[in-house]
């Protein structure tokens, strides 16, 4: 190497920036304000770790309390919670029964939730599914996956 080299970064893009066609119209700019963006749907580990969250500070207990009796490192409860870690059904469960729940209980708290924040979503955003169902003739079988 030599003495004369640069102390300089090189810093390569993840995604390449496209070009811009000459005679496509200007794109609008994301707005700056997040408020201004469109919703986004809640990440399941988000929803799970704040039911997790919540559960435990109800009942008034620690992280160390409740990851000792779920068995699981308390850093990782903690990661759980604040939405960081995608857990298993193993760890959901150990986590939901340290906290006096099933895991059925778990998942519907979270279904709960999930439903209280879709509610807050404009109603433009389920039309897709409305057009399918009006479309749909007496005696059509639909498969969900």
């Amino acid at each position: 190497m030599s003495s004369h080299a640069s102390n300089r970064a090189r810093v390569i893009p993840l995604r390449p920036v496209p070009a811009a066609e000459p005679d496509a119209p200007p794109r609008a700019a994301e707005p700056a304000d997040p408020a201004e963006r469109a919703p986004r749907e809640p990440l399941w580990r988000d929803v799970v770790g704040d039911v997790l969250r919540r559960e435990r500070l109800a009942q008034e207990r620690t992280l160390k309390d409740v990851a000792e009796a779920a068995r699981i490192s308390m850093p990782y409860l903690s990661e759980l919670e604040r939405g960081r870690k995608e857990a298993s059904s193993e760890v959901l469960a150990a986590a939901a029964h340290a906290l006096g729940l099933g895991l059925a209980d778990l998942l519907a708290l979270t279904h709960r939730r999930l439903v209280r924040q879709g509610r807050s979503r404009p109603l433009g955003s389920h039309t897709a599914t409305r057009r399918t169902e009006a479309s749909a003739r007496p005696g059509d079988i639909r498969l969900a996956a």
